[in-house]
């Protein structure tokens, strides 16, 4: 039976999203719908309703998720109605080259729910990230649920999802950050900080937080760093390299996203270091470095896409060591907002004041 449930919708480029009423269908083969309980407003969300992804408007906005599998349609055996999950945007599909050479985290055919949810008037929607998550229930593929413990805080768990998790997996998984490391991280916002945490619990030696904002700079010593650099007002390479014993960081992570902060982590990198690219740049951007360079320093730059994760292997593991005290997700969540705040919360976004706002139902 098609249910109806309020959501947040999308339905023109910088047009303020509206709360509408969305059909939500039975779960089709391999596929589930889930009760939401929190839902982060991550970055993502902002460039989808001004048409930066993009123009298959209307869109269902939100995709940093954690809930409860409500119901699962035939075949469906990895989630259970009562299950506790994040919710993701990468459902591997275990057939793709990449899949089949064992590295699923690079799965090129992820998928989604292949029915559509609707507005009332049966306009089909677009769901962010194919998951769709402003909204008090949503129909997913069942492979984009990861079931978790329980014990977990629904608003810190479902960040997990996008940002905190690109930001983590920056780290761990792309920059493989080792005891001992030195990392810069360029731009303190969710992702930023999350990478900041990530090598604190990698066991990175000399963590150095980059950002033109004092109060994310603030924020960046209570999430790992262990030195600060304000580049408004300091160059960020020559301090990199002052705090490295003038060689550059074995590890740095641009989380912003910029041919400008792109070059300064390449010549802030030590010989042979690595650059991670996690900030998500626009079509019209750019790059110009100096081939020379690219071969006389050596290492490896490499794109994090989702923090190179794969869900089921990283989710649950993380949850553990929130639930351990190990890894502080709750540091993340500035605020908790009803569905009706999301515009508001863009606004807020917009000014740098948040990490995260959290819509629970």
């Amino acid at each position: 039976m098609v249910q109806q449930v309020r959501g947040v919708v999308a339905h023109g480029k910088g047009e303020p999203v509206r709360i509408e009423t969305i059909l939500v269908p039975d779960p089709g083969p391999g596929e589930a719908v889930v009760k939401v309980q929190a839902c982060g407003v991550c970055h993502t969300d902002l460039h989808y309703r001004e048409g930066g992804i993009n123009d298959e408007f209307p869109f269902l906005l939100g995709h940093e998720a954690a809930g409860v599998v409500e119901s699962v349609g035939e075949g469906v055996t990895e989630v259970a109605p009562g299950d506790f999950v994040i919710l993701n945007w990468r459902a591997v599909c275990g057939q793709c080259r990449a899949c089949r050479r064992g590295r699923p985290w690079y799965c090129f055919n992820t998928h989604n729910a292949k029915q559509k949810m609707t507005l009332a008037d049966g306009t089909e929607l677009t769901p962010a990230l194919g998951i769709g998550a402003f909204a008090e229930k949503t129909l997913v593929a069942a492979g984009q649920c990861t079931k978790i413990d329980p014990a977990a805080s629904p608003a810190a768990a479902g960040l997990l999802g996008c940002g905190v998790m690109a930001g983590l997996g920056a780290a761990i998984n792309t920059g493989n950050v080792g005891r001992g490391d030195s990392v810069a991280v360029i731009g303190c916002g969710g992702v930023g900080g999350a990478a900041l945490m990530g090598s604190r619990l990698a066991g990175a030696g000399r963590i150095i937080a980059v950002d033109v904002d004092e109060r994310k700079l603030e924020t960046a010593r209570k999430l790992g760093a262990t030195h600060t650099v304000n580049s408004r007002a300091t160059d960020a390479v020559e301090a990199i390299r002052e705090l490295t014993d003038g060689f550059g960081a074995d590890v740095v992570i641009d989380a912003v996203g910029r041919p400008e902060t792109y070059g300064q982590a390449f010549h802030a990198r030590d010989l042979a270091g690595t650059v991670v690219l996690v900030g998500v740049p626009t079509p019209e951007m750019r790059l110009e470095l100096p081939l020379l360079d690219v071969f006389g320093r050596g290492g490896a730059l490499k794109s994090s896409w989702y923090g190179d994760c794969l869900p089921s292997r990283d989710f649950p593991m993380l949850i553990d060591l929130y639930l351990q005290g190990r890894l502080d997700l709750d540091a993340f969540v500035t605020e908790k907002i009803a569905l009706d705040d999301v515009e508001e919360s863009f606004a807020r976004m917009q000014t740098g004041d948040v990490l995260r706002s959290v819509v629970e139902f």
